[in-house]
């Protein structure tokens, strides 16, 4: 991500999304989070300049394009969302996903059949960070400019409940296991 581009998170208000619309933001993007009703002003606080409401409105429809989309949620075909990217720009897919999206298998198998003929480029969400990486996002964390968003905390006898939440795909933020 760089100052200036159109960035759009899918799943902006989950555990990856928070974090990723505030590194969009600090890194000088124009963010669009697109997340459910009870979780528009909660994209908003944390620093999108535009939500849109998937219950309503399915951005892959509005011909906006954007240069990176940041996808948590696998809920769109990778053809839909390559229409709303830049010719140049980046889709950046997560690997996890529910069994009722099939993300991982899918858009497995979608990218190996688009890639050849596209301009875009296609990413995953997995990564192997870099020191560099990581002093970036201590030095973002330090200064204010990301600060983690947590839905619940659960105590360490509790991991059972925390995973079942998690499950559910209606975590706001992170879910944090406290360890006494």
């Amino acid at each position: 991500m760089q100052r200036g581009q159109q960035v759009l998170i899918n799943g902006a208000a989950g555990g990856v999304g928070t974090f990723a619309v505030q590194v969009a933001k600090a890194l000088g993007a124009e963010v669009t989070g697109v997340q459910s009703t009870r979780n528009l002003e909660l994209v908003r606080s944390i620093g999108a300049d535009h939500v849109i409401d998937y219950t309503s409105v399915d951005f892959t429809t509005l011909g906006t394009r954007y240069d990176v989309i940041v996808d948590n949620v696998g809920n769109h075909s990778l053809g839909q969302l390559l229409r709303a990217l830049t010719p140049s720009g980046v889709y950046v897919g997560n690997t996890g996903g529910t069994p009722e999206s099939g993300l991982n298998t899918r858009l497995m198998v979608e990218t190996l059949v688009y890639k050849p003929f596209i301009s875009q480029k296609l990413r995953s969400v997995l990564a192997r960070p870099t020191r560099d990486d990581i002093e970036t996002l201590a030095n973002l964390m330090e200064n204010g400019s990301v600060t983690p968003v947590v839905d619940r905390t659960y105590a360490l006898a509790e991991t059972a409940e925390a995973l079942r939440h998690l499950e559910t795909c209606r975590a706001r933020g992170k879910i944090v296991v406290t360890v006494r």
